[in-house]
């Protein structure tokens, strides 16, 4: 997967993102997740969204389990940001990033996975 040559992209340390239709796409890259990539990656987000919570579609890509601090992190954060979440990948590794965050307690977001970006698209266009 290649960031479209037609759109503005945004570079982070975890992920690229651009807009598409209103959902915000991102393509991860596999560093580890740290309470401070994940905090840099939030402060991206927001400035690239004006600071308006959006639908996310993510081209998951395989990287390090984060530690229990940096899970707990993230999963606080997604509704500050996000109104819902779709994770397109390889069959069951997004249901598995899926269970290791939320292992404690169900996402605060609308979240599914998919094989589809077309799929993950069309069931995100609910949440704009």
């Amino acid at each position: 997967m290649e960031p479209p040559a037609n759109k503005q992209i945004f570079e982070g340390e975890i992920a690229t993102y651009w807009f598409e239709d209103g959902i915000l796409v991102s393509l991860s890259k596999s560093p580890v997740r740290t309470v401070a990539n994940i905090t840099g990656n939030i402060a991206l987000v927001k400035s690239i969204t004006n600071h308006k919570r959006v639908p996310l579609l993510i081209y998951v890509t395989s990287s390090p389990v984060p530690d229990k601090e940096t899970r707990k992190f993230s999963a606080e954060q997604l509704p500050n940001i996000y109104t819902a979440m779709a994770m397109v990948s390889k069959p069951g590794l997004a249901k598995f990033i899926m269970n290791i965050l939320f292992a404690l307690k169900p996402s605060s977001i609308p979240m599914k996975s998919f094989v589809s970006d077309s799929e993950a698209k069309d069931w995100l266009k609910q949440y704009l």
